[in-house]
Formats: structure tokens, sequence, C-alpha cells
């Protein structure tokens, strides 16, 4: 008897799944929280070189003050990096005649100056991440996902060896923990440090969230369960931006956001940990009582089952020894699988972490651009749910990613001056690009065998972490080629797309208990 055999006896999909889905939507909706924060916090208002003895130009507004003091740029804004090394009255009789003599100009030497209309506080101001540590601003995300990268290896193997449920538990305790000493940082070393150990934390609630949730559903309901959960992610994308717009200074934002985690951790109580990993295990004891408390909840009163079916069961499905992440690549189809599926979740997390990093680019404010990047995910969730079980798995994530690429190469050949055309090919591009992540969790979790999958996903989630950790730092580019960043995530997502095509499809197949189902 195969476990998807079970679940229908026991009600299949009813109120035991919909009350473990209602409990793990929540830390599914912090995780965009975090994952995004970055846009927040990290955010850098406009600002110009701190003009010294300032009270020596009591009859000057400031305008003219900033005339005599800051070079314009190009498009006629003031420098924020350079100012004149004395101040050019001449200007005030004919601001165009900007001086040629660059042995004037220098770098800031007094600090800057920030506008706080729009953030009142972030680390950008705070520690003067700007201009030529500006590389230490985006760092702080590379930082975050890095501590992702590592956590995605941890808690990966960690949940295959002792539980589900347990490591949730463990991970969630750490990411409230972590980002409570981030909100208290008091050096950039101190934030950084912490922001990678909330990301290792996190790391392990974005690894087994879904597979928690999708070991308990039976194949009819797999794909409604793939799609909800990753709605999740959208809600808590909008709660980010309505969460931000409300807390201005990042100390308290950081406190806002990582404060839902302990209510997650509440929550978790009434989570019960996956029967089909006890059964893998051996442990028979505790997956019959999950079972029949399954098929109570479910109204199933004429469900029957005994502990010795479970164990036949167990000894058939419990694996000959301890699985590694080297078990990925040890069989031919598996090792096929575990290739392609790397290079699908780096262009997936490469390129959407591109996209939803550049709000600065969208041609609105940040909250705004954050909120409709959030909205138009929906949508794009509500299409892949009919399209995975029409055209398949396969199909759906290879065009979803291709077509995120091209729509970030089309933003390339669309002059600036088209904004209303620029901007609504990045929303398709958005859409696209989470359309591609939907389907990449969902596809991902059906490929790997119940006694790998944790260790499969742990391996995906390492890689796409690797993407989401160089994504922010493919901007500093721009100092190159304009545009060679967008040239770069463009050609990464087509690429990955193209790979997809090499994976098995798996729409209305069972999930594979063991390697021998795969091959």
């Amino acid at each position: 008897m195969k476990f998807e055999d079970l679940l229908l006896e026991t009600g299949g999909f009813g109120r035991f799944q919909i009350l473990i889905l209602v409990m793990l939507c929540l830390p599914r909706i912090n995780l965009p929280m975090h994952f995004l924060l970055h846009n927040f916090i990290a955010a850098t208002p406009s600002h110009h070189c701190a003009i010294p003895h300032q009270e020596a130009f009591v009859n000057l507004t400031m305008e003219e003050v900033l005339l005599i003091s800051i070079p314009r740029e190009s498009d006629g804004t003031f420098s924020s990096c350079e100012m004149f090394s004395q101040p050019q009255f001449h200007l005030l009789l004919n601001s165009s005649l900007q001086s040629e003599n660059k042995s004037i100009i220098q770098r800031c030497q007094h600090g800057w100056v920030y506008d706080h209309s729009q953030l009142i506080s972030t680390i950008s101001t705070q520690w003067d991440l700007v201009c030529e540590q500006r590389g230490l601003n985006q760092a702080t995300a590379t930082f975050f996902f890095i501590g992702v990268t590592m956590g995605a290896v941890v808690f990966g193997y960690l949940s295959d060896r002792f539980g589900r449920k347990t490591m949730l538990l463990l991970s969630l305790v750490c990411s409230l923990v972590f980002g409570m000493l981030s909100a208290a940082s008091v050096s950039y070393s101190m934030l950084a440090i912490t922001r990678a150990l909330t990301g290792v934390a996190m790391s392990g609630v974005s690894l087994i969230v879904l597979p928690l949730a999708m070991e308990w559903v039976d194949i009819q309901h797999r794909t409604f369960t793939g799609i909800l959960t990753s709605i999740f992610w959208s809600v808590g994308n909008m709660l980010l931006a309505m969460v931000a717009y409300l807390v201005r200074e990042w100390h308290w934002l950081l406190v806002a956001v990582t404060g839902p985690c302990l209510l997650s951790i509440v929550c978790l109580w009434w989570v019960p940990e996956s029967a089909r990993w006890l059964i893998a295990k051996g442990k028979v004891k505790q997956a019959h009582r999950h079972l029949l408390r399954c098929a109570r909840m479910n109204r199933r009163k004429d469900f029957a089952l005994s502990p010795e079916a479970l164990t036949r069961m167990a000894t058939d499905k419990k694996p000959s020894g301890s699985y590694f992440y080297i078990s990925l690549f040890k069989t031919p189809v598996l090792r096929k699988i575990s290739l392609c599926s790397g290079v699908v979740w780096f262009g997936v997390s490469f390129s959407y972490y591109g996209m939803s990093m550049n709000l600065t680019g969208f041609g609105l404010n940040i909250y705004l651009s954050q909120f409709v990047f959030g909205v138009i995910e929906i949508p794009a969730k509500m299409i892949m749910y009919v399209l995975v079980n029409r055209v398949g798995r396969r199909q759906s994530q290879a065009w979803t990613l291709i077509l995120a690429g091209l729509c970030i190469g089309a933003n390339i050949a669309i002059p600036k001056p088209f904004t209303s055309l620029r901007s609504v090919v990045a929303i398709m591009g958005k859409g696209f690009s989470e359309a591609a992540f939907t389907t990449v969790f969902l596809y991902t979790s059906e490929l790997y065998p119940t006694i790998l999958r944790q260790n499969g996903m742990g391996y995906t989630s390492f890689v796409a972490r690797l993407g989401g950790a160089l994504a922010p730092l493919v901007f500093l580019l721009d100092e190159v080629w304009r545009s060679l960043p967008e040239v770069t995530y463009c050609s990464v997502a087509v690429c990955s797309g193209a790979v997809a095509f090499l994976l098995p499809e798996t729409l209305n197949t069972c999930l594979p208990e063991g390697i021998e189902d795969i091959e």
C-alpha cells in the first residue's frame, strides 16, 4: 500500500489538511518580510555632501548655498558624492556656468546630509553607506543570502534526519532571537553578522514549510497546496510594503517583521510531524497516532489501520542506510535531476531578486512599487494553478523563466522616456518571475523521493540562495556599463529556462518514496 492510498482512506483533503495549511500560513507570510527587507532598511535617500561653515551664508537661501557648494550632474541634479573645494560665488550670477576645472571638485570631506522626508533612518544614513561605501550597503543583502545558503545545507540534512516539525520549530526560535539582535545592532559589523545568522534560521522556514504541507495532502490537491502556500508569500510582500510605510525607522522595522515569529511558534503546536517521514524512518507508533487524528478530524470513522500494517509498510520503505547530499548524484536519473534543477533554481532566484530589489527603477516610490510587485504575483499564481495542471510542470517552468528573461531584455531596448511602457513590461516580467518561483517549489518537491526530499530541497535551495546572494551585487556592474546588470539577469533567466526542458514531467504521478522509484 502506498502512502497516497492511506491519505485517501483518512479523507484525502479535509479539515485536518486545512488546519495544517492555516497554521503554516503565518511563517510563510513572514518569509518575504525578511527576504526583501533590504529594500527598506538599506534604502538610500537623496543626499549631498555636508557643507562646512554654512552659518557664513546666512544671507543665501538653501538652494543658493547648494549652488555654490555642490557641482551638478549631467542631468542637472546636485552631485551626491562631490563638492567644490571653495565656494563658487560666480554661479549665483549665472548657474549655467559650470566650471570645467576638475581640480576644484573633491569628494565629500565632512559627511553627508540626507533627505529624511520619506525615510527617518536606514543603515545607509546611520553609517554613511553611500558613494565609496555603496558596496557595503548592497553587501548587507548578500550577507543575509549567504546565511540562507548555509542554512539550506544545514536544515535540508537535519530535517531529513530529525524531522520536519522539530527543525521548523528550531528555525523559528533562532529567527526570533537573531532578528531581535539585528534590531539592536550598534555597528555595521554586528548587523552583518546577525543578518547572516537570521538568514541561516529563515532558510529552515523557507525549506520546510512547503514539503511539510505537501506530505500531508493527496495527489489531487498537491498543486492547490503549492499555489496556496505561494500566495501566502505574496501576501507577505504586500504586508511588508504597508509595515515599512508605517515604520520608517530601521531598528523598529526589524522588530516589526521579526515579532510574528513568536506567533508562528505558538501555531506550530497544532501542526503534526509528517507521517510520510515517520513511516520512512520506521517510527510507526507516532505515524499511526497522527493518521488516526487525521481520520477523526476528517470524519472518517470507518478508517481502521493496524500498527502492524504500518510496520510492514515501514519495513518495505525504510532506507537501507543513511543518505547525504552526495546521494543526490550517485544514480544516473537522480544525478541529471539534481544538476538540472540546480541550474533552474539559480536562474529563478537570481532573476527574481534582481527584479525585486530594483524598486527605485520602477518609476514609483518604493512603498508603492513593493505593493504593486506583491499584487501582480497573485494573478500570476492563479494562472499557474491552471497551467501546471494543463500543460504540465516542465513546460510551465521553462517558459515562465524564459519569458521573465525576455521582459528584462526588452526593457534594455525600450528608450528611457517611454516610462509607462517600461513599467508595464517590468510588471509583466515580475509576474513571469514569480510564476517561475511558484512552479519551481511545487516541481522540485515532486522530483525527489521522500527519503531524500529535504536533502534535495536543501541542495536546490543552496544553489538558489547563491543566486540571491549575487543578485544585489550585480547592480554594482552599472559602473562598467549602465545596462550590464539587466543583460546579466536576462541571459541567466533565458539559459536556465532552457535547461528546465531536460527535467522529467511529474504531473499526476505519485510522490516517489525511494531512489528506486526515481530510477
